[in-house]
C-alpha cells in the first residue's frame, strides 16, 4: 500500500518565494533546484513536479517580484490626489518603497541582467515599465513620465552600486521637482 499523499497546497508558492530568497542570496547564476528545494523545505522532486525547468521557475519567481513592486507603485500613485501629492508619492517610491532593501535591489538587477539576454525576461521588464508609466501618467504627461521612470531606475542602480553617500530624501525630491518642473 502506498503511503498517503501529503496535502501541501501552498508548496508551489513556497517554492517561488524560496527561489526569490535564493536569487537574492546567490544570484541567478547560483540558483539551482537543489538550493531552492532546501530553502523551501520541500523534496527535490517537487521542483520538477511544479515547474518544467529552472527557466520556468525563475520566470515565475521574478514575475511575482515585479508584480509586487508594481502593485506598491500603483497604490502609491493612485493615492495621490493632485500634482503635489504625486510628487510626494514619487519621492516616497524612490526613497522608501521600491528598493528599501538590499534584497529588492539585487532582485531588480537580476531581472535587468536576464532581460538583456533573454526575450522572455525582456517582456517581463517591459510589462513592469508599462505598469509604472501608466501609474505615473495619472499625474504627469508621457514625456515627463518616461524621464521620471528613468530617474527611478537610475537611482536604483546608484543605490545598488555606489559606495558613496546614497541619495537622501531631499536630493530625491529636488531631482523629481527638476524633472516635473517646479
Amino acid at each position: 500500500m502506498a503511503p498517503p499523499r501529503r496535502d501541501d497546497p501552498g508548496r508551489r508558492d513556497r517554492i517561488i518565494d524560496a527561489c526569490l530568497d535564493v536569487i537574492a542570496e546567490v544570484g541567478v547564476a547560483g540558483t539551482s533546484h537543489r538550493r531552492v528545494a532546501a530553502a523551501a523545505g520541500v523534496p527535490l522532486g517537487s521542483m520538477t513536479y511544479h515547474f518544467t525547468g529552472m527557466a520556468e521557475l525563475l520566470h515565475e519567481a521574478l514575475s511575482r517580484f515585479a508584480r509586487t513592486v508594481s502593485d506598491g507603485f500603483e497604490e502609491r500613485m493612485a493615492a495621490a490626489r493632485d500634482r503635489d501629492e504625486a510628487v510626494d508619492a514619487v519621492v516616497a517610491i524612490i526613497a522608501d518603497d521600491l528598493f528599501d532593501s538590499r534584497r529588492s535591489l539585487v532582485l531588480t538587477h537580476e531581472i535587468y541582467t536576464l532581460a538583456a539576454r533573454d526575450e522572455a525576461f525582456r517582456t517581463l521588464t517591459e510589462a513592469w515599465m508599462a505598469r509604472s508609466r501608466a501609474a505615473l501618467e495619472r499625474h504627469f504627461d508621457p514625456a515627463t513620465t518616461r524621464v521620471l521612470d528613468a530617474l527611478i531606475e537610475g537611482v536604483t542602480i546608484h543605490r545598488a552600486l555606489d559606495r558613496g553617500p546614497t541619495f537622501d530624501r531631499a536630493a530625491v525630491r529636488d531631482a523629481v521637482l527638476r524633472v516635473v518642473g517646479r
